[in-house]
């Protein structure tokens, strides 16, 4: 039961914020939005405002803000196809761009609340690689094998994905250095690590930088991943679908809020992408058309455009079917 309330309100938060990037551009440029909705489904709640009606439906995997004029043609002035292209353009981007602000806020929550890691060596464990090479508390890790490096996720990274021995530039009393060292291997994960743990700090300012770093970092491991996948050197076995979030949220609710907070962010950031995925009924494919239409000078005819949306939503729901009887199959039964 805690997994299930605890994974209602994650998604939740997600498409609130995300609808909410879209509906609060589309008021604030004149569009008339019939129906604000949380969820997909028969309503639970609904209110009736003066123009909108807000409701909470009963299936948690997504929502969507009506607007007049969005799939079909419209004469009313106040429809999305009677608007400038600046302004259709920023209703559907600001939802992706609601699920990074969304992102900035709870990680940089999680920085403020239990500190953040630097690139500082708080301590260097006895008898492991860097203790050896002589790496000390109080060094700053500024490259890798002459890659820079800006966060401690970097440095992580660099290290348990290196080959060989590797190069770690540190300033110690403002000067340079460098030393080579052999990483050893976690037996518990069998990830290289040469034994080195962070300094932690707290501040507004920097865990708002950190923040954005974060979301840089993650983006990178997205951008990757989609590379691998289309090379064939990823197993599609790494993607999850509803279940398979389900499951993970329920699992960071047994270790504490801040795992929970995180994971929100990463889901967060992962909606946004996928989003701006250039396909049919997703923001990215509006975008799309949108382009053509500042391109070609005239827009696409609103009902085409609906019906193929229409089919790219019939698509995509398709496809969560298969993502919810895979992840069954990999978590329930």
């Amino acid at each position: 039961m805690t997994t299930f309330i605890v994974a209602v309100l994650v998604f939740g938060i997600l498409v609130l914020f995300h609808e909410f990037g879209h509906f609060s551009v589309a008021k604030l440029v004149g569009i008339k939005v019939h129906e604000f909705a949380i969820g997909m489904g028969p309503k639970i709640i609904s209110y009736k405002g003066q123009e909108t009606r807000y409701s909470v439906r009963i299936l948690p995997i997504g929502g969507y803000v009506k607007m007049e004029g969005e799939d079909e043609k419209s004469s009313d002035e106040r429809s999305f196809n009677n608007k400038p292209l600046w302004a259709r353009l920023g209703v559907i981007i600001a939802g992706p761009l609601m699920n990074f602000v969304l992102a900035v806020i709870v990680f940089s929550t999680i920085s403020y609340s239990v500190g953040f890691a630097t690139t500082v060596v708080a301590e260097a464990t006895k008898d492991l690689p860097a203790y050896k090479a002589g790496l000390k508390s109080g060094d700053k890790i500024i490259a890798i094998n002459d890659k820079k490096v800006r966060t401690w996720d970097e440095i992580v990274k660099n290290i348990s994905e290196s080959k060989d021995d590797i190069k770690i530039s540190y300033e110690r009393n403002d000067k340079s250095e460098h030393v080579y060292i052999t990483p050893a291997v976690n037996k518990e994960d069998n990830r290289r690590i040469i034994g080195i743990s962070p300094k932690i700090e707290k501040s507004i300012i920097k865990s708002i930088e950190n923040s954005f770093d974060r979301i840089i970092f993650i983006i990178g491991e997205m951008f990757s991943f989609f590379s691998r996948l289309f090379g064939g050197k990823a197993s599609a076995s790494e993607v999850v679908g509803p279940v398979g979030i389900i499951h993970l949220v329920g699992e960071a609710a047994k270790t504490n809020i801040y795992n929970v907070l995180f994971l929100t962010g990463l889901i967060s950031i992962n909606l946004g992408m996928v989003n701006l995925l250039p396909i049919p009924a997703l923001d990215g494919g509006r975008i799309i058309f949108l382009l053509f239409e500042a391109i070609n000078g005239k827009p696409l005819d609103p009902d085409k455009e609906g019906m193929i949306h229409f089919t790219g939503f019939v698509l995509l729901m398709g496809l969560m079917i298969f993502m919810v009887w895979k992840d069954l199959g990999r978590f329930v039964f």
